[in-house]
């Protein structure tokens, strides 16, 4: 993960944001994440209004991001009651202590699979972290980046659900009917999608992502059965975790982008065919400005994830 992280950090990977803020339909807001050259990324956050309170799901990584939220709530005059994570990535979580801050009945609903992730990856992530930071004559602008992941490890518990998901089902959150849906061993040991019926509106995480899929803590196979599930949601608009909104025809795209992915890195084509039926599969759904970072990413984790057999035992692991 570490070495992604750099390389994108080093390299102009992409500057961009790739969706535009706004109301997508009513009672529904998006605060769009955003991948930017020498930062790592922030996921989208979408705001459901509820009943005299508002509802957001994901908190993104940056201050900006997760300011950009605080003031959408003061622009309405109204608190955040509820926060839904989609999964324990900190472009997603790391925002909670700020809007916990800022919002104190606010209560966060989410897998617990962050607490496993502490003790795991993230503290694989931390050390990491701090070897690069003990080299000397290291470069100022990524030592500033990485103390930045160091402050949002130190949050700690902050970061944490007070109310554990472990099964989807229908809830009334704040006084609005929302599908809550579970799914184990896809991008992360828990993943959270929710679905709004009034305005057909799914919040799917990181289930979805573009340019490319996020392949650092997924089960490829259980992803894709994932997938399957979410096009079986009766929505009218799909909000990734990365990337702009998608319409159901749209998310066929993807899957069959998705599926020939995962088939091409299965068998003996050269990674570079693998990288290229994606982009072609999914030119239209990919920006231009986000050219350059698909193929950095699927440069990196068709070996690093998709053709590493023991890597995939281990994430697919129950």
């Amino acid at each position: 993960m570490l070495r992604r992280i750099l390389s994108c950090l080093a390299a102009s990977c992409l500057a961009t944001t790739l969706a535009a803020a706004g109301d997508l339909a009513p009672g529904v807001h998006l605060v769009p994440g955003r991948f930017v050259a020498g930062e790592q990324p922030d996921g989208n956050t979408v705001v459901f209004d509820g009943a005299g309170a508002l509802i957001v799901f994901d908190t993104g990584r940056h201050a900006a991001h997760t300011d950009a939220i605080i003031a959408y709530a003061h622009t309405r005059a109204l608190p955040v009651t509820a926060i839904f994570n989609s999964h324990w990535h900190l472009d997603h979580v790391g925002g909670n202590a700020r809007l916990r801050e800022a919002c104190p009945g606010a209560r966060v609903h989410a897998s617990g699979a962050i607490e496993q992730a502490m003790h795991g990856f993230l503290a694989r992530y931390r050390e990491q972290i701090e070897q690069v930071l003990a080299k000397p004559a290291g470069d100022a602008a990524q030592a500033t980046a990485l103390r930045g992941e160091l402050a949002l490890l130190d949050a700690g518990a902050a970061l944490y659900p007070d109310e554990r998901i472990t099964r989807g089902g229908t809830r009334m959150v704040a006084g609005r009917r929302l599908l809550v849906g579970f799914e184990t061993r896809a991008v992360t040991a828990g993943d959270v999608w929710l679905f709004d019926p009034a305005t057909r509106t799914l919040a799917a995480g990181d289930l979805v992502t573009l340019p490319a899929p996020l392949f650092d803590t997924a089960c490829p196979a259980r992803w894709q059965a994932a997938l399957g599930r979410l096009a079986k949601v009766d929505f009218e608009r799909l909000v990734p975790g990365h990337g702009a909104p998608l319409t159901r025809v749209q998310l066929r795209v993807y899957r069959t982008a998705f599926d020939h992915l995962l088939a091409c890195s299965a068998g003996k084509a050269a990674k570079a065919a693998c990288i290229d039926g994606w982009m072609r599969d999914a030119q239209s759904l990919i920006p231009a400005a986000g050219e350059e970072l698909a193929r950095n990413l699927l440069d990196y984790y068709i070996d690093g994830v998709l053709r590493d057999a023991a890597k995939k035992k281990s994430l697919c692991a129950a």
